[in-house]
């Protein structure tokens, strides 16, 4: 089951770029509440609170809203600073146990220890389908024995019970190649191997 933490909000009754701006000041976050079918709740969070949580992908919160009954969240858009290491605005949508959410998950490489292959990624992340309760952090792929050609697909992942990919299982995720400069040698001979022939040809000619 996926960790939950839990942000006690309060209610924001006022809005514009003002009054987002004395919030942040206050060392608070203006975010929004919706999903469904219930009207948007427009709530101020703990900053510190809020930033420590987010920083996982796809952090399941418990959100109380003036210490109202507890609702299961997940950030939909995440509003950051570029500059600073703050966030500026969070849209959270509310989810139930049980209920499956559509989510990207991050894809992590694992095993590879070699230096004469280097690992392509067509994919940072993977689209599941899974219940609010039980998202991944990550999937891990474990490309230890690859040679170079090999490669692997959204059908050779190990995902967690319940998820589902749906996209199609030939996805292209990853590939193995050749180091660029193994290539560039290979490339490289390739063409004195063709001049030497033309030289060859030219001087019987």
């Amino acid at each position: 089951m996926a960790d939950i933490t839990k942000i006690a909000a309060v209610s924001r009754t006022e809005f514009g770029k003002g009054a987002a701006r004395r919030t942040r000041r206050a060392g608070l976050v203006p975010a929004v509440l919706y999903g469904h079918g219930s009207d948007p709740i427009h709530v101020s969070l703990p900053g510190h609170e809020t930033l420590l949580a987010l920083r996982v992908a796809n952090a399941l919160l418990s959100i109380t809203v003036d210490g109202g009954k507890e609702q299961l969240a997940l950030p939909k858009q995440v509003q950051r600073n570029p500059i600073k290491d703050g966030i500026e605005h969070v849209d959270l949508v509310i989810v139930k146990r049980g209920e499956k959410v559509t989510v990207e998950v991050p894809l992590v490489v694992v095993g590879h220890d070699r230096d004469d292959t280097l690992v392509l990624m067509d994919q940072q992340t993977i689209t599941l389908q899974v219940e609010a309760t039980h998202i991944p952090s990550e999937i891990e792929i474990n490309v230890k024995g690859l040679e170079v050609g090999d490669a692997i697909a959204a059908k050779d992942l190990n995902l967690p019970d319940g998820a589902v990919f749906p996209g199609e299982p030939d996805d292209l995720i990853l590939s193995i190649a050749a180091p660029r400069a193994e290539v560039a040698a290979e490339s490289a001979e390739g063409e004195e191997g063709a001049e030497g022939e033309s030289g060859e040809a030219a001087a019987e000619e």
